[in-house]
């Protein structure tokens, strides 16, 4: 079971017990603020600040507020990611913004998202509540994502399950995000012609040297204006927003394999992912767990082990 421990302030904790109300669990543990259940991760607040979160998904939940703590003196106009310097008021700069969802998670597909957000557009996306996705509810998502998509020009790419099996074994984890986040700032720019950006700003994936070596590979590439940076949502508008429809589009796609499979597809790759795969393999084998699950993942040999057990 994994387990992850961050500090937050008190005000931080006190939005946290709010996020979490309707998860509380009814315990009187000895210096502790609250406890409660999520996703299969315990949150256990202590009153010394200290958030402890265990179980399946953990690292999910604990990336929901440790992205909300900034740095003391890191800003957008002087935060460095290796000898490259972030642009003074990048947030008010029109830049294209890309992200992903779905690699770290067993079931569903992999997506990349680009969107373009100029002076026009910022001040209005603020409106709507565009942040990082990490601090909305998947329905907060869901309503966002067709107002954002409204708003802005974006692209988005989908690799689906049975694709990404397809081409996995050619291309690692870091090559294919590589190859699909060129592809979507490439077709996006091409959408906005002859506008262009200042800048095109990746939430940082991988090292922009393991970048551009991945990139050298690609016929058309994009090299120019490019930043990198983790947690680039807090750094420009136009990557939350990217990062909001990358998730909207990814519980679609949960939903529908859902419908298809007739029991829920959880997100992650934790031991709800494991078990839920052994149904699909007694159902339909290897062939259908394919067309909704990453197979490379050590999720599918356990499947296995669970699906043989059950017999």
């Amino acid at each position: 079971m994994s387990h992850v421990v961050i500090q937050l302030p008190k005000n931080q904790i006190i939005k946290l017990q709010q996020f979490y109300q309707n998860e509380l669990l009814n315990k009187n543990v000895p210096y502790t603020q609250f406890v409660a259940k999520k996703n299969g991760t315990t949150i256990t607040a202590y009153t010394s600040g200290k958030i402890l979160f265990q179980g399946a998904s953990a690292e999910q939940e604990a990336s929901r507020w440790q992205d909300t703590v900034a740095t003391p003196g890191v800003t957008a106009s002087n935060k460095k990611q290796g000898n490259q310097t972030l642009p003074k008021n990048l947030a008010s700069l029109p830049f294209i913004g890309s992200d992903e969802v779905g690699n770290g998670s067993y079931f569903g597909p992999l997506i990349v998202c680009a969107v373009y957000a100029d002076q026009e557009h910022l001040p209005l996306l603020k409106q709507l509540g565009v942040k990082d996705s990490k601090m909305l509810t998947d329905s907060d998502i869901r309503g966002l994502a067709p107002k954002i998509k409204a708003l802005v020009p974006f692209k988005l790419l989908e690799v689906t399950p049975t694709k990404y099996n397809q081409i996995q074994p050619r291309y690692n984890a870091v090559h294919m995000k590589v190859v699909l986040h060129n592809q979507a700032i490439r077709l996006l720019l091409e959408m906005i012609a002859p506008t262009k950006p200042e800048g095109i700003l990746i939430d940082q994936f991988t090292p922009e040297s393991s970048y551009r070596k991945y990139l050298k590979g690609e016929a058309e590439q994009v090299t120019d204006n490019l930043y990198f940076v983790t947690k680039g949502e807090q750094y420009h508008l136009a990557v939350a927003a990217a990062s909001i429809l990358c998730r909207a589009q990814f519980l679609d796609s949960l939903d529908i394999g859902s419908k298809e499979v007739g029991f829920t597809l959880p997100s992650g790759a934790g031991t709800k992912s494991d078990q839920v795969a052994a149904k699909i393999l007694r159902k339909g084998g290897m062939e259908l767990l394919g067309q909704h699950a990453k197979l490379h993942f050590a999720n599918t040999k356990k499947a296995q082990k669970l699906a043989g057990d059950f017999e």
